[in-house]
């Protein structure tokens, strides 16, 4: 039990964990079954099968039809969803306090009964093929994933969480139910629940669903992945702009210095008032879209930059990025920068817990990754110490010349990137 938050926890005797967190402000109530599986421990050969499991259960069940499924979801007024990270996959739905039991029974029946039957295999599949098609007319994902495929380079973190033309071409109904056998399995779950809900009668309803869940945990011993420091050019001609995505090596999600990343990245891009936007957007206007994101996972993590410019200044552009990393490495941020930065972060990361649907995610995140929850006074406490030198310290750890990956997509002719452009 969390002191300021009403956070209980049970876990049945199979393994699965059941996490509630009473909000009696709202009238809502956000559910998600959260798989501790994700496109990183896919094969090779079935890559992007996580996603269209994902997929697949919305098909039919032994109980209900597709159709059947999304008129009893429209019929109590509620949203539901799923998505597929690296790491995870996740199944939720939102309801009024009242209609809490049809949730619980439309998401378990999804969970548990799927059928994966052969003629939806063969029309899901074209609707992933276009899935994918969309992603790669999409010029700032595209740019993020040629990175990612090198950065991770030879490792499963690499791959594309939709998987390719080639794989999901072969999927087929014997390749799903070995899947689903080996990952849905008591220990790899759990399920969360944020709103206006009693977390022992929740628990109750939860429990006559899944109680002949078959117990077990998938092992997932993979080792850290290594990263790559590449140059890449791709050429692609249908582009006005040239989309550049540069990283470097980030700490995994639980660091203990987690903050001070979070801290350093919020300054460098994490804003309008960041560095990079100021710097190159607001003072010399040659980028509309300017950020830096951290991507953190289990073992690893990244912190990267992207930015949309011209062909004619791409270079340019990747020589203030430098001028950026070089200045918060050499000088700490002073006091005014520091107490935005903070103020920032601290409204960021509140304002996220203020519904329903993100409290349940927040607590399926501190289970899979911290077994803690963190209580409000606490996350302030912790952005609170975080210090410029702590900062300035991180930032000489991170943004290391040698450890620096470029991605550059777009038409690309007379541009010449060398790892003297990467000095920092």
């Amino acid at each position: 039990m969390n002191h300021i938050r009403d956070i209980q926890r049970t876990t049945l005797p199979n393994g699965l964990t059941i996490l509630t967190e009473r909000m009696d402000h709202v009238r809502s109530v956000a559910m998600g079954v959260w798989i501790s599986t994700g496109s990183r421990h896919e094969l090779p050969e079935v890559n992007g099968i996580s996603h269209f499991v994902e997929h697949m259960v919305f098909k039919g069940t032994k109980n209900r039809s597709a159709q059947h499924i999304a008129r009893e979801v429209d019929a109590i007024g509620g949203n539901i969803d799923a998505f597929t990270g690296k790491e995870t996959i996740c199944f939720n739905i939102k309801v009024l306090d009242e209609h809490v039991p049809t949730a619980i029974d439309v998401l378990s029946d999804l969970v548990l009964n799927p059928t994966f039957d052969h003629d939806e295999i063969h029309r899901e599949r074209g609707v992933v093929l276009e899935e994918i098609k969309i992603d790669e007319d999409n010029p700032d994902y595209l740019v993020h994933e040629i990175f990612t495929q090198s950065f991770w380079k030879g490792h499963p973190l690499s791959k594309p969480i939709l998987g390719t033309r080639e794989t999901v071409k072969r999927f087929e109904q014997d390749t799903l139910f070995n899947y689903y056998g080996d990952r849905f399995l008591g220990g790899n779950l759990v399920f969360t629940a944020a709103g206006n809900l009693q977390h022992d009668e929740f628990v109750e309803q939860v429990r006559r669903r899944f109680d002949n869940l078959p117990a077990g945990k998938s092992p997932h011993t993979q080792e850290a992945p290594k990263t790559h420091a590449r140059i890449q050019l791709r050429n692609k001609q249908a582009l006005e702009q040239v989309q550049l995505c540069l990283g470097v090596p980030a700490p995994q999600v639980n660091h203990d210095q987690r903050y001070v990343t979070l801290m350093l990245n919020n300054i460098l891009g994490g804003g309008m008032s960041s560095r990079l936007f100021q710097t190159i957007r607001e003072e010399r206007g040659l980028v509309y879209s300017i950020y830096s994101d951290l991507a953190p996972y289990r073992d690893t993590g990244s912190l990267c930059v992207y930015a949309g410019t011209s062909a004619a200044q791409a270079l340019h552009v990747v020589d203030l990025i430098m001028a950026e990393f070089r200045r918060i490495k050499s000088s700490p941020v002073d006091p005014g920068e520091l107490r935005r930065a903070k103020d920032q972060l601290k409204g960021n990361l509140l304002l996220s817990l203020e519904s329903s649907t993100a409290r349940m995610s927040n607590l399926a995140r501190q289970e899979m990754y911290f077994n803690h929850f963190s209580s409000f006074d606490e996350i302030l406490q912790n952005v609170e110490a975080v210090t410029a030198d702590q900062i300035m310290q991180m930032a000489q750890t991170l943004l290391r010349p040698e450890l620096v990956a470029v991605t550059l997509l777009g038409r690309l002719e007379g541009i010449k990137l060398t790892r003297d452009h990467l000095v920092c």
